[in-house]
Order: C-alpha cells, then structure tokens, then sequence
C-alpha cells in the first residue's frame, strides 16, 4: 500500500489577491473543478491502492485544511503542523519519521504530492505512479519528470539518464531554470523533463539518504518531532526545536546528492499554476482567448483572463490582461508581467496594510465571518455559524458586540446568563464581559454583528475556553 503525503504548506503570493497568507493557492477553486486544489490532489488518489493521506500544513492553515478534508469525506486525517516554514526536505523528513512509527509496515513507501499542482490526465498520473513502484521497492528514490510541451524557463529540469525501464530513467543531473535559448536546447534534445517536485520512495530509504547527506536536518526532524504533542487530528511538533531546522529543499538536501535518484517521464497535463499566465494557459476559453469566470461582460477584449468574485467586471478593447477583482482588492496586469504581483504583495505588508493576509471573508472552525463595514470606532460583520459549532468563552477589553439574528438559533452565554435568541431578535454583550455564541439548531445560524469601541482587532480576545485548541 502506498502512503499518500501531501504537502499543503506555504503562503504563496503569486497569484494574489486571490490567494492569500492566510487563503493560499492550495485551498483555492482556480480551475473549472469544484474542488479546491488540494481537494483535487486527494481525489486524484482515487483508484490507487493507497492509504488514507497524510497532510502537512502550516499551523495557521490547520483548520481550513481539516475542513477541507472533512468536505472530501476524510474526517479523520492526520495532519502533522510546521510551526514555521522550513522548506520541502525536513516536511517529508517528518512524515517518514511518523510513518516508520505509525505505518504498520516495516518499509512504507510515501507518494509525496504538492497540494497546488494541476493534473489534467488522472489515468496518466496513476500509470505513472504504478511504473515507480517497482523503482521505490528496489531502493530508488523517483521523482516523476514532466514532459515538456514548451522551452518553459520558469522551471527547473531532470537530464535524464540510462533507461531503467518503459519511462523510467535513471537521473544524470538536475539543472537549474534557464534561459530561453537553454531551453530551446532542452527542448529540443528530448532527454529533459520538467522537476515537478513529486516523489515516490520509501520512507526509510529517504531517511537514509538524509542522514547520509544531511543529518543536521534529520536530527533536527527526530528531536521535533519526538516531542509533538497530539491534538484532535494534529500533530504538533515542538516549535522551538523545529524552528532550528535548517530550510533546505528536497531536491538540494538529498535528490542532487544521491545516487539512487530515478525518474519516471510523466505526461498528464501537469502544471503547478505557478502565475496567472499559468492559469489562463490551462483554463477554458471563449473563441477569443478568453477566460471568463464570475459576472463578467467583455467586449472587444482577447486572450485576457478575468475572474469577477463579487461584483460586475465589464472590459472594453483590452487584450493579454489579467484583471482578478476579490471583495477588497483589483488586480490589473498584462499578462507579460504578472511575475511582477509579488512586488505588489511586498508592497502591500511593507505599508502596514492587511490585503497580503487574508480576505474580507474569514474563515474559522466554527464557520466564516464577512467585514462588511468599518470605521474608526466601529465594525459590522456578517457572521454564519454551523449547525452544533461553538465560538470560544472570551472576552473583549476594548469593545461592545450587538448581534442581531437574521437567520436560526443562537445559544448564547452572556456573563452569567444562558438564553436563546432567534430571527429578528438582538443581544447586547458590554464591554469586559465573558460570552460565548453556539449554534444549537440543524441550519445555519446568521447573524449581524456591529462592533462599537476604541480597538477592534482580532488580538483583542481572551479565550478561557476553546473545542478547537486556540487557548
């Protein structure tokens, strides 16, 4: 059997203002799928004889990837937490560390996938893993390499090497991204393939190799890691060990220095949506060269991608743009230049702003919240609640709540009373006083939430206590 590890961290901007610090590519809906990429990435194992997968996240990200899986049928997945990024080879190194613990196999191979990379051809990737299974039970260490469609020189690429067996190569060198005419070159050769950051090998083997060429990581991982702390579905490693980690990649730390290195030719459509160039390159299109998504009205407009999430976006005359409207923020590229958003987003943190870090639109374990309306001493949010969810007994020094339900039933704790409150009544909750808000019922609960006070951030909270671990 094989064991699914699905990394799911970092905080990308590339694609901004749709992605964001705490929203990145990975849990997004980018492609005309339904599903969120890292969605994509689990339903893509379908078919394998695999095991439940394995997630590694970022800290900040724990909920909204359990919500995810648990939207995808897999409540119960293990999700180990990086409580601060540290790049690809000590996340697998930490996987491999749980899986020889956990795995019920003395050697359990790991299929270690990115949870923000398109596959287009499901059949293909699966064939493609099947012919690396035989390579990772003889001690190899396989990456898959993609076939390349064009001189792409915003990746890096494999030389292959001596034939192994039907697309499967031995590894000669890994070279870094080129430039044009280089990848002309490789193009042209046939004996490249793209670095697709995929792997299959056995997760004693990887360990082995890591120790061979980088202990320091992997004692860094051991000590972690042998300290983590179990919570619901998560594993915490022990931050200020792991925070001494060196950050170093896969493919620097351990694939460019063995010798067991292999690689298996894949052809399936892959891209890793990388810019939003990518994405237009592998979207739908009108006869044009457009690619429309949301309420969007173009005219005299070609080969522009616009996606309108909450608004009518209407074009006139423009083509080769990029034009991405979000509740708080409008995007307007050519789409020679959107390697350039990245600026922007520096930009953005660097001025004290807060649209590099999340939507308008906030997502929690409990539900999601909408800023509506702000000022300087006020803020109105439109909050929805699950059904049987509870936010945390807290308190406020700095400011006054009202809720009004518009929609179900609340349940709430308000110093030390208990009441309900249904559709179209109100409460008050003063300044300093402990509450709590619950969901009681079977539908949604709706409610407006006006804030009134002299602070009004997310840090002015005191939890005493919390079902989802935030005390």
């Amino acid at each position: 059997m094989i064991h699914p590890v699905i990394m799911a961290g970092g905080t990308g901007s590339r694609l901004w203002p749709l992605s964001r610090q705490l929203n990145p590519k990975q849990f997004l809906k980018l492609t005309d799928s339904p599903l969120s990429m890292l969605q994509s990435t689990v339903a893509r194992l379908e078919g394998l004889k695999a095991e439940k997968p394995l997630l590694i996240c970022n800290e900040e990200h724990r909920f909204l990837a359990a919500e995810q899986m648990r939207q995808s049928g897999h409540d119960d997945v293990q999700i180990i937490l990086e409580p601060c990024g540290r790049n690809t080879a000590p996340a697998i190194a930490l996987a491999a560390i749980q899986l020889c613990e956990n795995a019920g196999s003395d050697n359990p191979l790991m299929l270690v996938l990115a949870a923000d990379h398109l596959i287009q051809n499901t059949d293909a990737f699966q064939q493609g893993v099947a012919k690396a299974i035989p390579l990772a039970e003889q001690g190899k260490l396989v990456t898959f390499g993609i076939v390349p469609s064009h001189p792409e020189t915003g990746y890096g690429y494999i030389h292959r090497g001596t034939e192994l067996a039907s697309d499967c190569y031995s590894v000669d060198k890994f070279v870094e991204k080129p430039d044009l005419d280089t990848a002309n070159a490789y193009l042209a050769s046939g004996n490249y393939l793209w670095n697709s950051g995929m792997f299959l090998f056995s997760a004693r083997d990887y360990l082995k190799e890591l120790e061979a060429h980088r202990p320091d990581i992997l004692s860094a991982c051991k000590a972690a890691i042998a300290d983590a702390s179990e919570d619901l579905h998560f594993t915490r490693v022990n931050p200020d060990l792991f925070a001494q980690c060196p950050a170093e990649s896969v493919d620097y730390a351990v694939m460019e220095k063995t010798d067991k290195a292999a690689v298996v030719a894949l052809d399936a459509g892959w891209s890793d949506i990388g810019s939003w160039s990518a994405l237009w390159d592998v979207s739908s299109k009108d006869d044009a060269g457009n690619s429309l998504t949301g309420d969007v009205i173009a005219r005299d407009t070609e080969n522009t991608l616009v996606r309108a999430d909450s608004r009518l976006v209407a074009t006139v005359g423009v083509e080769n743009l990029v034009i991405i409207e979000t509740k708080d923020a409008l995007l307007v590229a050519h789409k020679d230049k959107v390697q350039d958003v990245k600026s922007v987003v520096e930009q953005i943190r660097s001025d004290g702003r807060h649209e590099h870090m999340n939507h308008r639109e906030v997502y929690r374990p409990w539900g999601v919240y909408d800023s509506i309306d702000n000022g300087t001493r006020y803020q109105v949010k439109r909050i929805t609640v699950k059904p049987g969810a509870k936010l945390s007994v807290q308190m406020h020094h700095h400011r006054a709540e009202h809720w009004i339900v518009v929609s179900g039933t609340a349940r709430v704790t308000n110093g030390e009373k208990t009441y309900l409150v249904t559709e179209n009544q109100s409460t008050f909750i003063p300044v300093g006083q402990v509450h709590s808000l619950e969901n009681p019922g079977v539908i949604d609960l709706e409610l407006i939430e006006v804030q009134s006070g002299s602070y009004l951030g997310e840090d002015d909270i005191v939890r005493y206590e919390d079902r989802y671990g935030r005390k």
